[in-house]
């Protein structure tokens, strides 16, 4: 299996830095009319022989149209060859040509060539139509006009592709800092409206800000049951560390720093505070968290706690964990299972049921 990576988590509204390039191929189209006098003078010159035209710049290459009045070999015998020549030699490079023979009015034959597709190179320096038309079509054709014919020939060289910058919008649009503002907002205290106290602690606050993220703060705030503006509102069955953390969030949308070492205890008060307050991001939030530091000593309160708070994810994810091979046994050693037997002891059959899916697919 490869390699996982995860990549980092931005800010919602973060702006990366950002760059552009594009790959530009440009091509060079270009006409070369070759006029063949005296035709009757070179019929029956042979097979493989052939007169020129003079050598052309097209793409900043030279070329050259080549043609056998005889056929450039003996298969085209009856035929008339023509063949573009690439004199330069020195590179490879990409064209799309077509021959044609001109009438005695300057106009192309309705009945003409196709392209064709080549890459020339110094091993491959000439491609064409060996049976470009049939020798006896040509006399007494509008094409020859006092024994003279025009060959046109309609190239399209392909330049090496390169690689350029794309200039971008040069205002750099910060990332939203509207979550630090409210943090700050909180911290100063200007402007605020309402303090509770938690187990002797004060804390002061907006009351819109936590009506609008709360509808338990709404209810005590504004509802018909709230609470006199004037008194400070008192919580003394809450640790001020978290009271203190679930103002952060409902200001900041964040978990503060202290909250993020991983340390279980803490993040199950905070489950508890959030779910009290119907905060119900930051009640998901806990849940990932406890669920990724599920371990033996942990597990059996953590499950207790989710049982307690409806909160089914984190539930099945603690009992998957004990349901897990080797993991029942010193589960059960530990204090935290036997506060769960004596809160929860239902919850143990759906335990047992888990352990005998995992046996059964196991054996099967």
């Amino acid at each position: 299996m490869g390699d996982h990576r995860e990549f980092p988590a931005f800010a919602p509204g973060h702006c990366l830095p950002k760059t552009s390039s594009m790959s530009v191929t440009d091509s060079v189209t270009a006409v070369h009319d070759f006029r063949v006098t005296g035709y009757s003078l070179l019929d029956g010159m042979g097979v493989g022989r052939f007169v020129s035209s003079s050598v052309f710049t097209v793409g900043g290459l030279d070329w050259a149209v080549r043609f056998y009045p005889d056929g450039s070999t003996a298969n085209c015998l009856g035929n008339a060859s023509a063949f573009l020549y690439y004199c330069s030699r020195d590179k490879d490079v990409r064209a799309r040509f077509t021959l044609n023979l001109m009438e005695n009015d300057g106009r192309l034959s309705q009945v003409t060539n196709s392209y064709m597709k080549h890459t020339f190179s110094p091993a491959s320096d000439n491609w064409g139509f060996i049976k470009f038309i049939e020798k006896s079509k040509i006399q007494g054709s509008p094409f020859l006009e006092n024994d003279c014919l025009t060959i046109r020939c309609l190239l399209t060289v392909t330049k090496e592709s390169r690689t350029q910058d794309v200039k971008t919008n040069s205002i750099v649009v910060p990332p939203s800092n509207l979550h630090q503002d409210f943090g700050n907002m909180l911290r100063d205290g200007e402007g605020a409206d309402v303090t509770f106290t938690v187990c002797g602690q004060l804390f002061h606050a907006h009351r819109c800000v936590l009506a609008f993220r709360s509808p338990v703060f709404r209810a005590e705030l504004f509802g018909p049951l709230r609470e006199n503006a004037t008194e400070s509102i008192k919580i003394d069955d809450m640790e001020p560390m978290i009271f203190e953390a679930l103002l952060h969030f409902i200001y900041t949308d964040t978990l503060p720093d202290n909250c993020n070492d991983g340390k279980a205890a803490a993040m199950q008060h905070m489950l508890v505070a959030a779910d009290r307050y119907g905060v119900d991001r930051l009640r998901l939030l806990c849940e990932r968290k406890l669920s990724e530091a599920i371990d033996v000593e942990t597990v059996s309160t953590t499950l207790a706690l989710a049982e307690q708070h409806h909160c089914s994810q984190l539930r099945g994810a603690c009992i998957r964990f004990m349901a897990s091979p080797d993991m029942l046994g010193p589960v059960m050693l530990t204090d935290g299972f036997k506060h769960l037997v004596a809160s929860c002891p239902l919850i143990l059959k759906e335990v047992l049921d888990e352990v005998s899916r995992i046996w059964r697919d196991k054996s099967s």
